[in-house]
């Protein structure tokens, strides 16, 4: 059930980026990089879905046992388009990841350091969760920005992903 579970919410995390990440991309770039306000944790659609984009990148290469120290932000993409094309090669190197654990590998614990150095040991499974979650409240983020621009996104609620037929 771990499996299935860990691999659900990570199905459930690739669908709802890809929404929200349609829409912003429909508005055109000049509206995804139109300034909203500091009162967001990123003032821009492109910086918050930059920010999601850099947060998956720097775990993912903790997993593999990586340090990594660079945080990849708004200014590291030229564009949208230049920006889905590394989330799209992102997305699959972490669908092969997600795919290749067992239940040993999602109970073991991983060391790593944030990019300030400092050292934490936590259960790869917990790691796991929490990057999905993280990128929840930054939709969450992206869908109010999109809300007063265009008017409400599509929902991203899971039980809607988990209705969906599978292929």
């Amino acid at each position: 059930m771990e499996l299935e579970l860990i691999r659900g919410i990570w199905d459930y995390h690739w669908w709802a980026n890809r929404t929200l990440f349609t829409e912003a991309a429909a508005l055109g770039e000049e509206t995804a990089r139109k300034d909203q306000g500091q009162h967001w944790s990123f003032p821009t659609l492109k910086g918050m879905l930059a920010h999601i984009y850099g947060a998956d990148r720097i775990w993912l290469g903790r997993w593999k046992g990586a340090s990594p120290t660079k945080f990849y932000g708004d200014a590291d993409f030229a564009s949208l388009a230049d920006l889905r094309t590394h989330w799209d090669e992102l997305e699959a190197e972490q669908r092969a990841f997600v795919t290749s654990l067992g239940t040993t590998e999602l109970a073991r614990t991983l060391d790593y350091k944030a990019t300030n150095g400092k050292p934490f040991a936590q259960p790869l499974w917990q790691l796991l969760q929490h990057v999905v979650n993280h990128a929840t409240h930054h939709r969450s983020e992206l869908a109010a920005m999109l809300t007063t621009t265009k008017g409400s996104p599509p929902p991203t609620d899971m039980v809607l992903f988990y209705r969906q037929p599978r292929s």
